[in-house]
């Protein structure tokens, strides 16, 4: 069964060449306790059997800089795509875009809320955000939006007037789940269901969620497919930010994701982010 990883990152060890801007003004404990060059990264997919990779942006170690992505993508384009970052609110947002898709970089990230920036960004439905919403819609470059269900009600006011963007929300925009079956606390979650343009990043988060307190794979992992389709989830380890090897990091994905059917199981690893990320193909 070919996997991609659609979320994952790379830390250089090289801070003169790729100096530190981290968003919050405070590098993230992971960024600083294990930094991850491209051929470590491949190492490590190479390991667990891993054909490819989008690399996201670590908006926590280089906030909007996202040169070493395109360094390590350009370095090594048959293993991966790149995922850049930017301020949607900057007065050169649409030259940020066109420069890191010149770049090579095949979707892009806004980060809300994050280890280094706490609480949810109230920013994602401002009009000075609108020509970035637009064009991405218009060229198609999926954006990843790193934040927690408290911003859903303003993903729906820009996800209505822009019917063409593609929202993926990294970690599934952290719904707490461990409250078990109907997982009632998650209710703002699956009423995005209804939306055909937002899709799910399902990362080791969701792995560790449901199978915490009364959440478990057999009865979160079928309600999930049920409400939005295996075609509109993707897995993304989020290593090296998750504390583990990317083995046991896709060993324990597997073990949660053995509760659906072989088809599903295949669009979740690798069919959908190939729709998203058509390079990765």
């Amino acid at each position: 069964m070919k996997i991609i990883d659609t979320h994952c990152h790379v830390i250089s060890p090289d801070r003169q060449r790729y100096p530190l801007a981290p968003l919050g003004g405070k590098q993230s404990d992971w960024s600083t306790e294990r930094p991850t060059t491209p051929e470590r990264l491949i190492a490590a997919m190479d390991e667990a059997g891993i054909a490819k990779a989008a690399v996201v942006q670590a908006s926590t170690a280089y906030g909007h800089d996202s040169s070493y992505v395109a360094d390590s993508i350009a370095r090594f384009p048959e293993r991966f795509t790149g995922v850049f970052s930017l301020d949607p609110l900057a007065p050169d947002a649409l030259a940020q875009m066109a420069h890191w898709k010149s770049r090579g970089m095949t979707g892009m990230r806004v980060f809300t809320t994050g280890s280094t920036m706490p609480g949810q960004q109230t920013w994602l439905d401002d009009e000075r955000a609108y020509p970035v919403w637009a064009r991405a819609g218009a060229e198609r470059l999926p954006i990843a939006v790193q934040m927690t269900a408290d911003g859903i009600p303003l993903l729906l006011k820009i996800v209505t007037r822009f019917p063409d963007t593609l929202f993926l929300l990294d970690h599934l925009a952290r719904p707490v789940i461990t409250d078990g079956p109907p997982y009632a606390k998650a209710q703002s979650l699956f009423d995005l269901a209804s939306r055909p343009t937002i899709y799910l990043k399902m990362t080791s988060r969701t792995v560790e969620q449901c199978q915490s307190g009364q959440a478990t794979p057999a009865t979160f992992m079928p309600k999930l497919v049920q409400a939005f389709g295996a075609a509109r989830i993707m897995w993304g380890s989020n290593f090296p930010a998750h504390d583990d090897t990317l083995p046991n990091i896709l060993r324990e994905t597997l073990h949660v994701l053995s509760v659906l059917d072989a088809a599903d199981q295949a669009m979740i690893l690798a069919g959908t982010a190939e729709q998203i990320y058509p390079s990765l193909t």
